[in-house]
């Protein structure tokens, strides 16, 4: 087994990019996992990240890949995660990049430390003095027909990402939740032509039909049988009676599922929306693991390389404190 890591990132999306970016940047050996099972690799476009407005993600992955084999301590490594257990010691206190002190971190007197080890497939086993999971979510489709092939550009589930293209013409919104109210009323930022498809009964209180008629918001209550497309985007919204409603736009209430498969094996406590709970220094529960992204809550790509890009800085923070022998956080002055 080879010299353990100072950090292993779980994840080669935007938060798991962005913190071994910072990590490395910071001299600190950091090997990212990546699986390539980005949510949001189906979409045209981000829609709302400065100076990215409009990339692809595929793009913006790229240029992070290319950003980060410019780094002599990352390494980028197809595969995923088996299995990752915690373990009393992982080496002594100074071994990391070229030595702790040939890395500009400091050489701390020789001690046992905890850490983890990880099971790859493909792949060797791997040590690592702290784990950062950036696993991201999966998104739990409508089951619809017609969904699949116009996901991410004229149907898709954040307005703030794709509402812009979309602008000025007919939406609907296919939400049949307590949320879907309030989705069709967002949804009115965008358009001045917006119906609401509760896809059976609705459960709208008075006052909630009275907002929507206030906004000029059209409730239809017949279930949804599929989209119809022309030219790769949508045409229409087909009702199971038969009837059609033409739309340019579909904003769909979806349910998202943090992968945490590696959270619950560690025994990480959730919050209440799934994800990973952390802290103010996207620490998790258990010592020496951090997370990030959707995986630890936070939504959207722009806020997913905030949150990866600070925990890789307070990581790193946290191995010069072990090195040193020094609590972390620092205790306040």
């Amino acid at each position: 087994m080879n010299e353990p890591w100072d950090c292993i990132v779980i994840g080669g999306g935007a938060a798991g990019l962005s913190a071994a970016l910072v990590l490395g940047r910071a001299r600190r050996t950091t090997l990212v996992i990546d699986a390539g099972r980005q949510s949001n690799l189906p979409a045209h476009a981000i829609g709302g990240l400065l100076g990215q407005d409009g990339t692809s993600p595929a793009a913006l992955y790229a240029a992070g890949h290319e950003q980060l084999e410019a780094l002599p301590s990352v390494e980028l490594r197809g595969g995923e995660v088996a299995r990752a257990e915690r373990v009393e010691r992982v080496g002594d206190a100074g071994a990391g990049f070229g030595g702790a002190a040939d890395a500009g971190g400091g050489g701390g007197a020789a001690a046992s430390r905890a850490g983890f080890a990880l099971t790859l497939a493909p792949g060797s086993p791997e040590l690592a003095r702290r784990l950062l999971i950036a696993t991201g979510m999966d998104y739990v489709p409508l089951d619809l027909p017609g969904v699949a092939p116009l996901w991410g550009d004229s149907v898709f589930h954040c307005p703030f990402c794709h509402g812009w293209e979309v602008q000025g013409r007919p939406w609907a919104v296919l939400d049949g939740t307590p949320h879907g109210f309030d989705r069709a009323l967002l949804a009115r930022n965008w358009s001045d032509d917006v119906v609401l498809l509760s896809n059976g009964p609705a459960t709208l209180a008075d006052d909630e039909h009275a907002t929507l008629r206030q906004a000029g918001i059209a409730l239809d209550e017949r279930p949804v049988a599929e989209l119809r497309a022309d030219g790769g985007r949508l045409r229409a919204v087909a009702f199971a009676d038969g009837g059609e409603l033409t739309r340019d736009a579909l904003l769909i209430g979806l349910t998202m599922e943090p992968r945490v498969a590696l959270a619950e094996q560690l025994g990480l406590r959730l919050d209440g929306r799934g994800a990973i709970a952390v802290d103010g220094f996207q620490r998790s529960s258990l010592d020496g693991v951090f997370a990030a992204g959707d995986a630890g809550g936070s939504m959207q790509v722009a806020a997913a390389l905030g949150s990866g890009g600070g925990a890789g800085g307070f990581l790193a923070m946290s191995l010069v404190a072990e090195d040193f022998g020094r609590a972390w956080p620092p205790l306040a002055r």
